[in-house]
């Protein structure tokens, strides 16, 4: 689930959310930051132990519309790092000189069965990703 909440920051500290200890692999992964408000992604199962007043009052959770999950998505190092690492996947087999030659084969109604199958591959790597953290 994805919920929102604002950070307080005073001289000393920055008070945040606050994760359950017994987490058994499982952790709040924070999303990006749009205006005072800090997106973050819970695990379903996971219960947050109580938080301080000034975070619990401002903690909710959100509605993910396809703007809202565009948004988080453009602003979310994770979202970059999946990204960039379904590219890496994918250049571990096509240069792109030669997904580029693919591209133009299959423009012109040649059959990529091996090119095809690998890039939906790597795509469907990078959407179970996002899914682990509630972007898709």
């Amino acid at each position: 689930m994805i919920l929102k909440y604002q950070k307080i920051i005073d001289d000393y500290t920055t008070h945040a959310l606050i994760e359950p200890d017994d987490q058994d692999d499982q952790h709040i992964t924070e999303l990006c930051v749009i205006g005072n408000d800090t997106y973050v992604h819970v695990p379903e199962q996971m219960v947050l132990p109580e938080q301080s007043f000034d975070i619990d009052v401002t903690l909710e959770s959100v509605i993910l519309t396809d703007e809202l999950r565009n948004e988080i998505s453009a602003l979310s190092p994770h979202v970059r790092l999946i990204n960039k690492r379904v590219v890496e996947k994918i250049r571990s087999r096509y240069s792109e000189n030669d997904e580029m030659k693919r591209l133009r084969q299959l423009a012109q109604g040649v059959d990529c069965p091996e090119y095809i199958n690998h890039i939906e591959s790597c795509r469907a790597w990078g959407k179970t990703e996002k899914e682990k953290i509630g972007l898709y």
